[in-house]
């Protein structure tokens, strides 16, 4: 199983178990030191010391399952505006929305889109890129992200 894989496992029911949805997480190796961020939502908002109860329950997780070699900072933190879309649901939550996308493999010649989020079909989703549709994979998804809004 890869890391990611088992860090999600590991981490969402922790974060669930104190009340909040875990919206997904980054590992980024940054030289010698690496940063594990953790994203949760709540429909009432996060505060800091909601942050600090979720880094404390998943801390004592990571400490003891030790899933990490090395080094690294934990990070946890609520989506903000350019939330993060890590999971199918989320893509079907924020059809409509403009998004960044960053594909594993290339769709039509390009790896990076930034379009409406058009549809989501079973694991298919369609953007709206300069008028020109693509299909790309849930499976390609390398990372994407909410495009904010603020005209509104």
């Amino acid at each position: 199983m890869a890391m990611i894989d088992e860090l999600n496992q590991m981490i969402e029911p922790a974060v669930e178990a104190v009340g909040f949805e875990f919206v997904g997480l980054e590992y980024v190796a940054e030289g010698r030191l690496s940063v594990l961020r953790i994203f949760i939502d709540h429909p009432e908002g996060i505060t800091v010391d909601n942050c600090a109860d979720v880094s404390r329950q998943v801390s004592a997780i990571l400490d003891v399952e030790d899933p990490i070699s090395g080094n690294y900072n934990l990070e946890v933190s609520s989506p903000g505006y350019d939330r993060p879309l890590f999971k199918l649901e989320h893509f079907e939550r924020f059809q409509g929305e403009e998004i960044k996308l960053r594909s594993h493999a290339p769709v039509d010649g390009r790896r990076n889109f930034r379009g409406i989020l058009k549809a989501v079909e079973g694991e298919t989703l369609t953007l709206l890129v300069d008028g020109k549709e693509f299909q790309v994979q849930f499976g390609n998804v390398d990372k994407a992200n909410i495009v904010p809004n603020f005209d509104n």
